[in-house]
């Protein structure tokens, strides 16, 4: 006997239509396959028939009686008219809307720190601090927090020490709060398009954000790095900081091209930012690119966290080699946090990519060797990132370049979270890795930000009291020297089961922000396409099947299948070897890398779905906005 204990859909988007015995709801997607019962309490529903409606399940089905629904929001007469971030919140149940508890817990948080609290910190007010976010982002009322500043200065054996402040949101946001149990029931940020469904509310970040308003808290990590730009030291402390300049990457961008700074007061800056850029960045670049690590060069696809974030690697956007330099450091920073939970035996959330099958790679190797490109393994074991940086250079040398590292992309599993360090795929890292640079916009950054705080605050630090002088916890040059338990056996099965706890939570919230966010982008693209009917394009040729062809559209990154029974001018064999469709009488062929033209005929913009056609055949192409992880599925068509 099986107890369901809670159902994965309470929700769905439908059509409202009027039937004998009263309204029913016809869903729009297949999440639900039955009609609903609509309970009509305030008589309303006649004005919403044929109308796109959020329905609340209020029943499922039993036996032979259909599942009850209750019209929570009438979004529009249809699926176009309706905003199609309310389309997203709705199909994937986001709350844009915090409860009364949690607006309260932001109220009632300390305007001033008090004396003590500033004076169990390291005081890094002096120091020249900067914060560096997009335009857009500094713009917006509900953009997400600003919570990393930077400060860079040599020390006394000349070697460069960066400093990566990260917003102290522990310090105000304490477990089993009203303000924790939200932030842990939907664990990240959401990004649709220009709006963000923060994971606080707004007025926390104009409390806690990092702006040059006066004093902050936080933790700062420090990276001390030789002159090939390898770190050799870190250190974890509590800090307190003074942002000095809040700037955007297209100012950064701006400064560093400039001869002379507009505004003289910022000359030390200018100066921080070529040594962070010109001098640091590149040799950490390196670094990163001799142990196997990639970036993939994507215009229209950009991270909305500055670390690798859902993409599971470093996404380039050529219009912004600044973010990608600073993500460079921030995943440095969560490496030297993994060495150290893992070298002190403690308890960690560890973020893991797990390496790809060569089945979601053998369709591509064979595109690129029709291309004439060199694609090969360096091992047939197993797949390395030495091959994708190999492959992501061979895709440089090709006309469809941004084709191919689109569905590069697409062969990558998404990060997930678990208790063991495991090897990172799209980092190229073995042995460990953690998320920490955005603690007020994943749930698991600030648990992680709980555990550094107990460590260095409570923390043994010495094998006995009897011993004089202790070690530096928050340092790796503690790491040889501790042969004793850093906390107390209760603390540690305390946040060993704590951790434990949140993993299959984090990895399920990280899906719905992922889904809901490529949602977003396949309702724009379908928008997009909508414009374009009757308008011709030239598309690359990805897979063949012996049922048709899948076809990407270069300029929208649009995948389509032409079915082999659209193709009426001759009977089509499949010829697997060759990865090719063949006519018996015209000797005519559809083989992989083959361009072939076809015309936009129309578009069902809510399910994605456009129709295309060529002179001679007639496509369905499913838009997918293509979630970079879904390419060797191809059974969906």
């Amino acid at each position: 006997m099986k107890l369901i204990l809670e159902r994965a859909n309470p929700s769905l988007l439908a059509k409202v239509v009027q039937k004998e015995d009263g309204f029913r709801a016809v869903p729009l997607d297949d999440r639900l396959l039955f009609e609903l019962d609509l309970e009509d309490k305030e008589q309303k529903l006649e004005t919403a028939i044929d109308h796109l409606v959020h329905v609340s399940v209020l029943r499922y089905p039993i036996a032979q009686y259909l599942p009850v629904g209750e019209v929570t929001k009438v979004l529009g007469s249809d699926a176009e008219e309706a905003a199609d971030t309310d389309i997203v919140c709705c199909k994937h149940d986001l709350l844009r809307e915090f409860p009364k508890d949690v607006l309260q817990a932001v109220a009632d948080l300390p305007t001033e720190i008090p004396p003590e609290t500033l004076a169990a910190r390291r005081d890094l007010r002096d120091l020249l601090t900067l914060t560096i976010e997009d335009d857009q982002h500094l713009a917006e009322s509900n953009a997400t927090f600003v919570e990393n500043a930077f400060t860079l200065e040599k020390t006394d054996a000349d070697k460069w020490k960066l400093g990566i402040h990260l917003a102290d949101l522990a310090e105000y946001v304490p477990e089993q709060s009203p303000l924790d149990r939200w932030a842990k029931k939907h664990g990240t940020a959401v990004f649709l398009g220009d709006t963000t469904i923060p994971l606080f509310p707004p007025a926390l970040m104009e409390k806690l954000g990092l702006t040059p308003d006066g004093d902050r808290l936080t933790i700062s990590i420090f990276l001390t790095f030789d002159d090939q730009g390898k770190v050799t030291e870190f250190e974890i402390v509590p800090s307190v900081i003074r942002v000095n300049h809040s700037l955007s990457y297209q100012k950064v961008q701006h400064l560093l091209s400039s001869d002379e700074p507009a505004d003289k007061s910022l000359r030390t800056t200018t100066e921080l930012l070529n040594n962070l850029i010109f001098n640091l960045s590149p040799l950490v670049k390196a670094q990163r690119l001799q142990r196997g690590g990639f970036q993939i060069s994507l215009p229209e696809v950009t991270s909305a966290f500055k670390d690798e974030g859902r993409f599971g690697t470093m996404i380039v956007s050529p219009s912004l080699p600044v973010r990608s330099l600073l993500s460079e450091v921030l995943i440095l920073a969560g490496r030297a946090v993994a060495e150290h939970m893992i070298a002190l035996e403690l308890p960690a959330i560890y973020c893991y990519q797990a390496q790809p099958d060569f089945e979601s790679l053998e369709n591509l190797i064979k595109l690129g060797g029709n291309l004439e490109l060199e694609l090969k393994l360096e091992s047939e074991e197993e797949l390395l990132p030495h091959d994708y940086q190999h492959f992501i250079q061979e895709f440089s040398k090709s006309d469809s370049t941004k084709i191919l590292n689109y569905l590069l992309q697409a062969t990558l599993d998404s990060p997930r979270y678990g208790t063991h360090p495991h090897p990172h795929f799209g980092l190229a890292y073995r042995d460990g890795y953690t998320r920490i640079c955005s603690p007020g916009q994943r749930y698991g950054d600030l648990v992680m930000q709980r555990i550094l705080k107990y460590v260095l605050t409570e923390g043994r630090d010495r094998r006995s009291s009897r011993v004089k002088n202790g070690v530096n916890l928050g340092s790796n040059t503690c790491h040889d020297k501790v042969n004793w338990k850093v906390i107390p056996a209760a603390k540690q099965a305390e946040l060993e089961e704590t951790v434990a706890s949140l993993i299959l939570q984090l990895n399920d919230q990280e899906k719905v922000a992922d889904d809901a966010e490529k949602d977003l982008q396949g309702l724009k693209k379908a928008e997009q396409m909508k414009a374009h009917t009757g308008h011709t394009f030239k598309g690359l040729i990805t897979g063949v099947q012996s049922y048709g062809f899948f076809v990407e559209i270069e300029d929208l990154l649009v995948e389509g299948l032409v079915h082999v029974s659209s193709l009426k001018d001759d009977w089509y064999e499949y010829r697997a070897r060759h990865s090719c469709l063949v006519g018996r009488k015209n000797r005519i062929s559809y083989r992989l890398g083959n361009t072939v033209e076809v015309e936009v005929k129309s578009v069902d913009y809510y399910r994605q779905q456009i129709d295309l056609r060529s002179p001679k055949v007639l496509m369905i192409l499913r838009l997918k906005a293509r979630s970079l992880t879904s390419l060797g599925k191809r059974n969906k068509f």
